[in-house]
This record gives structure tokens, sequence and C-alpha cells, in this order.
């Protein structure tokens, strides 16, 4: 049995997958499989795979679902006990697996394991991300999963290793959600299980081609049923401002597209006092000025300056 199944959604990403998938067939950690979901891919993505020989590859076409139903339809076909992820668009360092297998080996307990990742963006420049209460040479449990990833997304998909048996208890991706699928995800997961972040930089996000929410029309897209986690909310304060983080961001994005019914029901659902008053100022602003806004921020972010409105 390899080590870890390697679930890769590909989506039309014929210019960015050949060297991700480089990346993957030069891990130290050769013992794997690797899954490939062409998820209806209407470009020469399908080229770019069959120019690989490796047995380890396994290639699979579906219709058009989303990276939610790829990626469970990857976790149904993995035969090792950990499932890696990685989207086709991102790479990941040469020592990315043995690093996770490394944790697994001296955590053998947890529900989901990470390592660091850096951020690089259009002129080259590279970030790497900071989390709270966590040092930058920090191995181990997080303690309080919620408060540490409330700034900087600890767990994005790229870094993770998950031990198939967890979905199994608590269910795959939830393809009814288009945004914040993953979101959905890993909090399930730190709710019932132990998280273990490593303290080596394994993986590189490329921000300048990600398809986030800013670039996508928010009236296009289901997003996560904040709803479902009220009770949770309601004894894990860290949860709460957690989500009360990403109702805020979503209430802008509606408030933008001009939906503003639906903006003012998630902003009425965050407790103030976990957003700052500079997000608050921001939500009061009018409308063109906040697209105006937006546009500046992804213009800046590209160029690698970054800045974050809820610190």
């Amino acid at each position: 049995m390899p080590n870890f199944s390697i679930v890769i959604p590909l989506y039309n990403k014929e210019k960015y997958f050949q060297n991700t998938l480089e990346s993957v067939l030069k891990q130290t950690l050769a013992d794997i499989e690797i899954i490939i979901v062409n998820d209806g891919s209407t470009d020469g993505s399908e080229a770019i795979v069959k120019q690989f020989t490796d047995s380890r590859i396994r290639y699979y076409k579906t219709e058009n679902q989303g990276a939610a139903a790829a990626r469970n339809f990857g976790i149904e076909k993995a035969i090792s006990k950990y499932i890696a992820f990685l989207d086709a668009d991102d790479l990941w360092l040469e020592n990315h697996l043995e690093t996770l297998h490394d944790l697994i080996s001296e955590f053998p307990d947890a529900g989901l394991y990470a390592s660091r990742y850096q951020l690089v963006y259009k002129n080259t420049s590279i970030s790497t991300s900071k989390f709270n209460g966590l040092t930058d040479d920090y191995k181990g449990y997080i303690e309080d999963y919620f408060y540490s990833t409330q700034n900087n997304s600890m767990t994005l998909t790229l870094v993770n290793a998950i031990p198939k048996e967890v979905f199994e208890q608590i269910g795959g991706f939830n393809n009814t959600i288009s945004s914040g699928q993953d979101i959905d995800m890993w909090a399930r997961i730190a709710l019932k299980y132990p998280v273990v972040i490593g303290n080596k930089v394994t993986a590189s996000y490329l921000e300048y081609v990600a398809d986030s929410l800013s670039k996508t029309n928010i009236l296009k897209k289901q997003i996560i049923c904040f709803e479902e986690y009220e009770a949770d909310e309601k004894t894990n304060p860290s949860l709460k401002k957690y989500l009360d983080i990403y109702r805020m961001e979503y209430a802008l994005h509606y408030k933008i597209a001009g939906a503003s019914s639906i903006s003012k029901k998630l902003y009425s659902g965050i407790l103030k006092k976990n957003i700052p008053l500079k997000s608050k100022m921001l939500y009061l602003t009018p409308r063109p000025l906040l697209l105006f806004l937006l546009k500046t921020k992804r213009f800046l972010r590209h160029r690698g300056i970054d800045f974050n409105i809820y610190k």
C-alpha cells in the first residue's frame, strides 16, 4: 500500500499543470499513488497528463461538477490510508510528502496534518503566512485551531494530509457548496479531531492564478451554510470569531454584487466585537467605492503588497 494517495482535481489548467505534476513526481517520498480527476476540462489539460507515463498515475475523466465532487471522487478511488491534496496550479517542494509522513509518525492520532506554505505573487515576490499563537518553528498539536487560523488560513488544500477514515466518519467535501467547501471541510474535521502543523515550508501557493472569490460573481456561487455551525459557535468563541470573519467577507462581496438583503443577513449574524472597526467602516462604504477598493487590493496583492482588513 502506498504511503499517500494524492488527489488532484484538474479543470482547464493546461498552462500550469505540467509544473504541478512534476513537483509531485519529484517527491523524496516515492511510494505514492497519484489520482488525477479531469473535471470536464475543455482546454489541453488532458494532453498534458498523457505526456506522463509514470505507473503511479491513475487518470479519470468526469463531467464538470466542481472541485469538491472531483476530490470526493478521488477519495473514493484512493487505496492509501492517508490522502493528500493538490490543486492543478500549485506546487510542492521535494520534501513535502516526507515532511507529512514524519508528522504522522510523530503525532499518529490527528485528523488533519498540515505543513507550512509560501505565497508566490505575480511579481515573483514570496511571503510566508503567520498564524496566531504559533512561532515559525512550532511543530505539533494546535491548541486552538480556530484561533490560530483566524488571520491567515492554516490549512490550505495543498498542505494537508488527512486519514481516509476521517472522511469515512464525517463525510467528504460538500459538493453543494461552490465557495467555501474547504472552509467547511476543515472546520468539520477540527471540531472532532486534533490538528497538527509542521514547521517546514513545503508548498507554494500561486496566488496570481488562484480562482479566488474576488475574481468570480458571488451571485453564481453557493456559499457555506453558516447556520449549521450555530450550536457549536455558542460554546466555542474561537469558532464564532473564525466564522464571523468569513461572514464579513461574504457580506462585503454580496454588497458589491448588489445583493443587499443577503449581505445584511450575513452582517447581522456577526458578533460585532469579533470584527475590527476598519471592517465595520468598510461595510458602511458606498458600493461603488467598495468595488474600486476591491480592484485596488487585487492589483496590489498580485504585486506582493498584501493587507488584511480583519487584523
